[in-house]
């Protein structure tokens, strides 16, 4: 009978873009029913609506998949991304306890869904390890990340519920947090103002100084890691690189691991001997994205960015952003010193110097922090404009990709692969510019207005060119007729 409850099937559980998969396609009412996410009688009374709003009598078989599934939408028994899994014959869409209603995006180790408990009702988001990742070392992996998530509790990072395992797949249970990440907070809308952006850092380094407080070093802040809901609440989140302070145990301890665009030049260099100064310039690159809407070194390579976090000076922020204050840029240099002794020393006091700034917690617009079930197109960029680069959002960079040799720094047990910049094999130089960041700033002259002889030079040259080309437009039009 159509509508009778078939005995349980454990399907193979495939983790597929879009959801879970079974390994053979089933009809939607079917599926429907096999789900259990609805009842037989439910699914009675959702085709009677449809046969309600086609306003004649129909068969079952006259009633589509897509009109059925159309109404249960709308009746509030199933979400869209579940009607859209129902129609494929997707039928798991429980994990535990957990019943998935949407998908969320794709972390670094894995996918991130929306659920809700099926007891509580209370709504979290559910990061997976894939089938197809899960070897020992993502295993471990994982697991690490799960305890060390689970030891910090602070409003400004994304709490860990739960944890588990279902058919050997393994998953994280977090609070679900509303709105949006910064980074596409600011590609949908632009660089933020200077309240916004010290308001939205100023809680990451709360967090982050709670959990540095708890001997951890997080190793990938970076925008697209600091979640910022409608009423301008900021969390730090995506724990998944962090690691101990000295921890010898730590399987990632002496390699290159986060995101190219925010590498501490230490991180590079010396992967073995990162501190808490090293998330202190990560979270100054990404005020200096936030108030700019520009990453400190766009464009190149991997290899072309961290050698530029080594060796080179940012533009300055107010080339970009002409309400950016000098004491604002300052606070920007102090974080981003490339010598760690120089840099400021905790994330308490980056929260303690923006809080002028961020005093008034106005919330930011809520209709620009509405995410899609689907990740929007990527935005147009002019040539050889660059984000994120999409290549350096893996966990570890390759050290053939940066250093291109074989060789390591020092013999420490780094696998950053490449010559020092002066050539040398031996220990790493010391940072290239003795100058502090910030005093260069100042003396850099990005932000110096144009010559005015050179400009001036400039237009009467314009205007001569532009003489010539219409007596020479106007001899040839004359001698024609």
């Amino acid at each position: 009978m159509l509508f009778a409850v078939r005995g349980e099937v454990l399907f193979p559980v495939l983790f597929l873009h879009s959801g879970f998969a079974m390994s053979t396609r089933v009809q939607f009412k079917e599926a429907a029913i096999q789900s259990r996410l609805v009842t037989p009688q439910q699914l009675r009374e959702a085709m009677m609506g449809v046969v309600r709003n086609v306003g004649r009598s129909m068969t079952v078989e006259e009633i589509s998949d897509r009109d059925l599934a159309a109404t249960l939408v709308e009746t509030g028994r199933i979400t869209s991304y579940q009607a859209d899994q129902l129609l494929a014959g997707h039928t798991r869409l429980k994990l535990g306890a957990y019943i998935i209603t949407d998908w969320i995006g794709q972390g670094g180790m894995g996918q991130v869904f929306k659920a809700v408990h099926e007891m509580l009702g209370r709504e979290c988001a559910v990061k997976v390890l894939p089938l197809q990742k899960s070897t020992d070392e993502a295993v471990s992996n994982f697991r690490r990340e799960i305890r060390t998530q689970a030891q910090l509790d602070h409003p400004n990072l994304v709490r860990a519920f739960d944890a588990g395992e279902d058919a050997g797949v393994h998953f994280l249970v977090v609070e679900f947090v509303p709105g949006t990440d910064l980074r596409r907070l600011v590609r949908s809308r632009g660089h933020l103002d200077i309240q916004q952006a010290a308001n939205v850092i100023k809680q990451a380094a709360e967090g982050l100084a709670h959990a540095h407080s708890h001997g951890l070093i997080h190793r990938d802040i970076k925008p697209g890691n600091i979640l910022v809901t409608p009423d301008g609440v900021a969390k730090l989140s995506d724990l998944g690189l962090a690691g101990y302070i000295h921890d010898a145990d730590d399987p990632r301890a002496g390699k290159i691991v986060g995101t190219a665009d925010y590498l501490s030049p230490e991180q590079i260099k010396t992967p073995h001997q990162i501190t808490r100064a090293s998330d202190i310039y990560s979270l100054g690159c990404t005020l200096y994205y936030a108030v700019t809407g520009k990453v400190p070194y766009p464009g190149g390579t991997p290899k072309s960015k961290a050698r530029r976090h080594m060796e080179e000076t940012p533009w300055h922020p107010r080339r970009f952003n002409e309400e950016v204050s000098d004491e604002f840029v300052d606070l920007i240099g102090d974080m981003m010193e490339k010598d760690p002794s120089l840099r400021i020393q905790s994330a308490q006091e980056i929260a303690d110097r923006l809080a002028p700034w961020a005093s008034d917690n106005s919330p930011l617009m809520a209709e620009l922090l509405q995410r899609s079930r689907w990740h929007a197109a990527p935005l147009p960029r002019r040539a050889g404009e660059q984000d994120t680069d999409p290549g350096s959002e893996i966990a570890e960079l390759a050290m053939t990709e940066i250093g291109g040799t074989s060789e390591t720094y020092g013999s420490g047990s780094s696998e950053f692969s490449g010559k020092t910049p002066s050539g040398s094999t031996s220990s790493p130089p010391p940072p290239p510019f003795s100058q502090s960041l910030v005093s260069r700033y100042r003396n850099a002259g990005h932000v110096a207005s144009p010559d005015p002889v050179f400009s001036l030079n400039m237009l009467i040259i314009a205007g001569a060119a532009c003489l010539v080309i219409g007596l020479i437009a106007g001899f040839l039009i004359g001698k024609s007729i």
